[in-house]
């Protein structure tokens, strides 16, 4: 039985969500404030993120019961993602200190590398690598990683729920060129579910996502990544071609304020692109921008490598490299003041 009736489901059930997590929030004015290190600078609901999740979380359930999907990549991404949107709703909702947000976000990543098996073999520059019980210390990592550079990345209208739906999408073309057809609908539909809420969080922002989705959509995409490296470890390259954007911004910003000694736990507007929003003085532009690299730049490397045989991290290396240019032109990690005197 074919699942296309459910593409229009998933979309709409996310639009309506959203719009209904919108009217509660502003009849409870559950409202993010700006402040001084905000990039908006209008009070606006937040939490629809929970849209995203709600509905994604139904799509597993129908794919996994339906069997159109592995059934322990349902209860990989599942698990861990609910969890993280848990934790993500209740700091939404008051505040959870970073200790304890961490610990959840290690045992939802060891959850889903649990029902995954872990990191499978990769091949590094022509060389087939297995780590063993190594890979289950680097996909923790891994997974905490993807989940909180996406909360750092989720600042400007639009960006994070463009990311997710142009490198699902991404993905759903690389899956079918490399013949896995019936794994397209994890990616699928978690495109559909952040399509759905990206019609309200499009620039200007009637809603934002909030960690709960944020998070959430970091653990599930890294999840989805690791998963598509039993299919064939190019895609898991591919997969960090897609990311490309937000894995660089995030990383080349923790680095330099690791150096520089600051608290990288504390709220900061030192990101590349929030740089880069306050220079074009519009959250639009620099959303646009990300899907135009992502679309014209990313997804042409990562078909080169799914179809094409370029080796997967010589792609990486490819694709980051004039995105950490950009991260350093737009001053990524560098002190707002230092910006402004140097």
């Amino acid at each position: 039985m074919s699942l296309a009736w459910l593409i229009p489901i998933v979309f709409a059930l996310s639009f309506v969500l959203t719009a209904a997590l919108r009217r509660y929030a502003l009849s409870q004015r559950l409202l993010d404030i700006p402040n001084a290190r905000s990039s908006h600078t209008t009070p606006t609901p937040r939490g629809g993120g929970v849209a995203i999740v709600l509905t994604f979380l139904v799509a597993l359930v129908i794919l996994g019961v339906g069997d159109y999907f592995s059934m322990r990549a349902c209860l990989a991404l599942g698990g861990a993602g609910s969890l993280v949107a848990i934790i993500g709703f209740m700091d939404d909702h008051g505040h959870i200190a970073a200790r304890w947000r961490l610990l959840g976000h290690f045992m939802a990543a060891a959850w889903a590398l649990y029902w995954l098996g872990g990191v499978p073999p990769l091949t590094i520059f022509g060389m087939p690598v297995e780590l063993g019980g190594l890979g289950w210390g680097v996909g923790l990592l891994y997974l905490v990683w993807m989940l909180n550079l996406y909360n750092f990345m989720d600042g400007i209208d639009g960006i994070a729920s463009v990311q997710a739906v142009t490198a699902c999408l991404g993905a759903c073309l690389l899956y079918w060129l490399a013949g896995h057809l019936s794994d397209i609908w994890g990616p699928l539909l978690l495109a559909l579910s952040a399509a759905g809420f990206l019609c309200w969080n499009f620039p200007p922002a009637r809603i934002f996502m909030g960690d709960a989705g944020s998070g959430f959509l970091g653990v599930v995409l890294g999840g989805l990544s690791l998963q598509s490296a039993s299919l064939g470890g190019e895609l898991f390259w591919c997969w960090l071609i897609l990311m490309g954007v937000f894995i660089v911004d995030a990383t080349v910003t923790l680095l330099r304020r690791l150096l520089r000694g600051d608290k990288v736990y504390e709220a900061h507007r030192s990101h590349a692109y929030q740089y880069a929003s306050r220079y074009f003085g519009r959250h639009l532009p620099v959303t646009l921008i990300v899907l135009l690299i992502n679309l014209c730049w990313l997804l042409p490397i990562a078909v080169a490598v799914a179809r094409f045989g370029l080796d997967g991290a010589t792609g990486v290396l490819l694709a980051y490299l004039p995105l950490v240019a950009l991260a350093f032109r737009f001053h990524a990690g560098t002190r707002e003041a230092d910006v402004r005197t140097g």
